[in-house]
């Protein structure tokens, strides 16, 4: 409509434009106004809160809602009790083990776990993932709350006889994650998650396993020694580890060598009949039992002092509220935190979704982590989010929907309620032991690297950084290493990209690069240059200098040396020392170049910025002064927007943008015949 509209006539127009105009135009006018209430009318229904909208967002906001309506009983409940089942038999062991390595007493493990399993039942979109513990996420719970609790101590100490434990400071942890990751799911920021790669994620994984198994090592040992935290954390806990060697309890060492003998092979089993057997050996959790068995009838911790996991109650402690004023000492430490989280459980979730058919909702998902840990904030529990190994387990025992999560809560309710008690005497290297055969997987990781590098020897590099970074300064700074380092290996890719000169696929309209492909032609008197990368100020030297080295031709040099023979002509003629050498001059000035145009082929260039505008003009400004045509085809409408912004030509040249190589090759070849016929016949 707005389009269609004519201007009133000016004066001097005919009587028939006028009477035409005086009827067309107030019609116009009106169906603008037309246009204008529609579009008031559809922001006004955009803007409604009518009961059908309500409805959308409620039962897109808790996606239970949707689902469990649907749910076919005898198709899909077999699978999800034996799955929840397994995979909540499988978690009591390793929260309670998991609770050591974030530095809490084990029944807080065993809180998160069963939080985490209800919320994503009524929050998540994922069918088939297992939220709760992991791994990497309690080592950095742990490293947060252990220095923030000493510094926390010492100022508190100062006003008061308060006794700070890591159990205070934890809630505050969860609640400024959860409060992080329910804001990025309002703002709609889950393109977050694309700037951490599966490389980078790997990396990281990976160095976090070492510093895992580094927390864990002292109670292998049985050491009563202080957990360091902050970079260069690992190196400095095996020295301390080294140092105090001879204080190992020979009953702890004995204990942790023969769990190892049990768990790993029966790990190594379970993984190769995997496809065999219905459902994996709960060996931890009969390694559990028969270790608690064996310490409390053998009396391991009055006998020989080994460190044992304690009272453990049941039922639920009383909810109580984070203290708001040590949220400052852990708002930053929990940016890394709910990022990770996040991340490993899109990502899981889009993986799973992807293999079985269904597709989730990253900003959902979002919701749903920050949900696990918001509520359980105020009952005493840890940061969660999804995790690999329970997830694999889970598809593969048979689940189908997210009732499977609601099984293993209340598996694990039993064991708070009636079990939990029973494990007072089960001895931390028992836990730790758990702990360290867990880490196979991200350990493995080295086996992969020759095939990465195969693959992509820029991601192999991205890994070996980020997993050195993580190990051996700190989780949180090898993940922003690791973070920066892939931008850089990004934007050195496109610093220093590959620019071929390409030729012409015969009886086509095709040209690809002459150094990949045999048996191409080049039309004579041209040259194609494709630059396959944005042009910006980062390359743009680059450009120039690649596009001068594959032509021959750098144009400043020829002008130079045009210019230097002139002037020897000129001083020549001056002194008038004789023919030959001013021959000998004329003869370099007059020298063919061997090719009168370049096409530019610009099918890779996404982008240009104001200095790749630049370039160009310099390009062909500076070749157009040796009597060089430079043309380009095949922009996007990005780059033809930036040229025809930039001014890129003259009036009523922007016709030299080509839709094809092929197209700006017949416009030279048909220029330089009719310049060439013109010169003959004058």
């Amino acid at each position: 409509i707005l389009h269609s509209i004519s201007f009133p006539p000016r004066e001097g127009d005919s009587l028939l434009n006028r009477d035409i105009m005086g009827r067309v135009f107030p019609n116009l006018l009106g169906n603008c106004f037309l246009w204008a209430k529609l579009r008031l009318l559809q922001a006004k229904k955009t803007c409604s809160c009518t009961p059908a909208r309500i409805k959308d967002y409620v039962f897109s906001f808790f996606p239970v809602l949707q689902w469990l309506p649907k749910y076919k009983l005898r198709e899909y409940l077999l699978g999800d009790v034996m799955s929840g089942v397994i995979v909540g038999v499988l978690l009591v062991p390793q929260s309670i083990a998991y609770s050591l390595l974030a530095g809490q007493e084990p029944i807080y493990g065993l809180y998160t776990s069963f939080f985490a399993s209800i919320i994503y039942f009524i929050f998540g979109t994922s069918r088939h993932i297992s939220v709760g513990i992991f791994g990497v996420i309690c080592l950095m719970v742990g490293q947060v709350v252990d220095p923030s609790v000493n510094t926390t101590i010492s100022a508190v100490n100062q006003t008061s006889s308060t006794v700070m434990t890591s159990a205070r400071l934890c809630p505050n942890l969860l609640c400024v994650v959860d409060s992080f990751q329910v804001a990025m799911g309002f703002f709609q920021v889950g393109f977050v998650s694309v700037y951490l790669s599966d490389s980078l994620l790997s990396g990281f994984v990976t160095g976090a396993s070492f510093t895992i198994l580094t927390s864990q090592a002292r109670y292998l040992l049985g050491l009563d020694i202080p957990r360091s935290s902050g970079i260069g954390s690992l190196i400095a806990t095996w020295i301390n580890i080294f140092r105090n060697i001879h204080k190992t309890n020979i009953c702890d060492l004995i204990t942790s060598f023969l769990c190892f003998l049990v768990l790993i092979p029966t790990k190594e089993l379970n993984e190769h009949f995997k496809s065999r057997l219905k459902a994996p050996i709960p060996v931890e959790l009969v390694v559990i039992v028969a270790a608690t068995l064996a310490s409390h009838f053998g009396e391991l911790r009055e006998t020989y002092g080994s460190s044992v996991a304690g009272h453990i109650p049941t039922g639920f402690l009383p909810p109580h509220p984070p203290d708001w004023s040590l949220i400052p000492n852990v708002a930053l430490d929990a940016i890394p935190i709910a990022i990770i989280g996040f991340a490993i459980t899109v990502s899981l979730s889009e993986m799973f979704a992807k293999k079985h058919g269904y597709t989730v909702r990253a900003n959902q998902e979002m919701y749903a982590i920050g949900f696990c840990n918001i509520i359980p904030s105020f009952f005493h529990c840890f940061t969660t989010s999804a995790a690999l190994a329970k997830t694999l387990v889970k598809e593969s025992t048979g689940c189908r929907t997210q009732m499977s999560g609601m099984v293993t809560s209340l598996v694990i309710l039993l064991v708070l309620l009636v079990i939990a008690p029973l494990f007072y005497s089960l001895q931390k290297c028992v836990l730790a032991v758990i702990t360290i055969v867990n880490l196979r997987g991200a350990l493995r990781k080295f086996k992969d690297l020759p095939k990465m590098w195969h693959l992509s020897r820029v991601d192999t590099v991205i890994w070996l950084v980020t997993m050195a970074a993580s190990a051996l300064i700190s989780t949180e700074i090898g993940l922003l290493v690791g973070v920066c380092f892939s931008m850089l290996c990004v934007i050195f890719r496109t610093q220093r990209p590959e620019a071929p000169l390409l030729g012409w696929v015969a009886e086509s309209e095709t040209y690809e690069s002459l150094s990949a492909y045999k048996n191409l032609q080049t039309k004579p008197g041209i040259m194609v240059f494709r630059f396959e990368a944005p042009l910006y100020y980062i390359n743009k030297e680059c450009f120039k200098s690649t596009l001068y080295k594959q032509t021959g031709v750098n144009p400043v040099w020829v002008k130079a040396a045009k210019k230097k023979a002139a002037k020897r002509m000129l001083r020549e003629k001056e002194v008038d020392s004789g023919g030959n050498q001013t021959s000998i001059s004329m003869d370099f000035v007059s020298e063919p170049l061997g090719f009168h145009t370049i096409v530019i082929d610009c099918c890779a260039v996404q982008f240009l910025d104001t200095a790749g505008i630049r370039t160009l003009k310099e390009v062909c400004k500076d070749y157009g002064e040796i009597d060089v045509q430079v043309l380009l085809a095949q922009c996007n409408p990005s780059v033809r927007s930036s040229l025809i912004r930039g001014e890129f030509f003259k009036e009523g040249e922007d016709h030299l943008l080509f839709h094809s190589v092929h197209q700006a090759v017949d416009f030279a070849l048909g220029a330089q015949g009719h310049s060439g016929t013109s010169a003959s016949k004058n």
